[in-house]
């Protein structure tokens, strides 16, 4: 009995201790406490941060300075990289103030997070795709920013990181002879990111496509279309002698009986 009286009083002498250490973290009021969080993250204790950041979000969700510590929690994944969980972060300031002065921030930011992760052409471009809605969001709602420039030009990068995909694709079953998987790809560089650098190179690698499989109808078809579209294309000399090479193939306009693949029709 004796003995688990010690334990009792032994475990009750430690909380009282532990609380005392952290009475004045308890007594803190909120500004002070996001005072102190925003002194951790200027010193790049991130962690730290984090910490108190979210203490506020959970313990003070109604004050004057939830939002820009929610915002802050955002920023404080961005500067660890955890890119996922700052966008979610981001979000949240969007989601629940969407009156706060920190909204346009987090959504340039959420895209900065998608940007981030964005890989390598080569690889998958989930979050490509996700960073250019996301900007592009961005420069809907906040065109005014100070961001939205730096966020067009973004949007430019990743759309040619994903032409360059699509296009590397084509070539890719281009070279391995699996035509109509080629002209696909093909077709969607030159239609989806025809202002990009691809799309005239896409239509090169179309027209010789369907002139390597005796298509000139269509390949003269198609670069005619290039020819009007991109006058002044630096690939427009290129073109034009594909063009000279495409007619010497083609029947003269007397002779009658023309296939759509110029006389030496063969299927993709």
């Amino acid at each position: 009995m004796a003995k688990s009286l010690v334990l009792v009083l032994g475990l009750a002498a430690f909380i009282l201790g532990g609380c005392g250490s952290g009475e004045v973290t308890k007594i803190m009021a909120v500004e002070e406490r996001f005072a102190h969080a925003k002194a951790l993250f200027d010193d790049h204790d991130y962690l730290a941060a984090t910490n108190e950041f979210t203490v506020i979000t959970l313990q003070y969700q109604g004050s004057a300075v939830a939002p820009e510590a929610q915002f802050y929690l955002g920023e404080c994944r961005f500067k660890r990289e955890e890119y996922l969980l700052a966008a979610f972060e981001y979000s949240v300031v969007r989601r629940n103030y969407p009156a706060s002065p920190q909204v346009a921030d987090a959504s340039y930011k959420t895209a900065m997070c998608y940007y981030n992760l964005s890989p390598k052409p080569s690889l998958d471009q989930q979050y490509t795709r996700k960073a250019i809605d996301e900007f592009q969001s961005f420069v809907e709602y906040f065109p005014a920013n100070a961001n939205a420039a730096d966020a067009d030009a973004k949007i430019r990068e990743l759309t040619t990181r994903l032409a360059k995909k699509q296009y590397d694709t084509a070539r890719l079953y281009s070279t391995m002879q699996s035509y109509r998987s080629a002209l696909f790809y093909f077709d969607d560089v030159i239609e989806k990111y025809h202002d990009t650098e691809y799309a005239p190179l896409a239509f090169i690698g179309k027209v010789e496509l369907l002139m390597s499989r005796n298509k000139y109808s269509e390949a003269a078809a198609e670069a005619s279309r290039f020819l009007d579209k991109y006058p002044n294309s630096v690939l427009r000399g290129r073109m034009e002698s594909l063009k000279k090479d495409i007619d010497r193939e083609l029947p003269s306009p007397s002779v009658k009986g023309e296939s759509g693949s110029g006389g030496k029709g063969m299927g993709l």
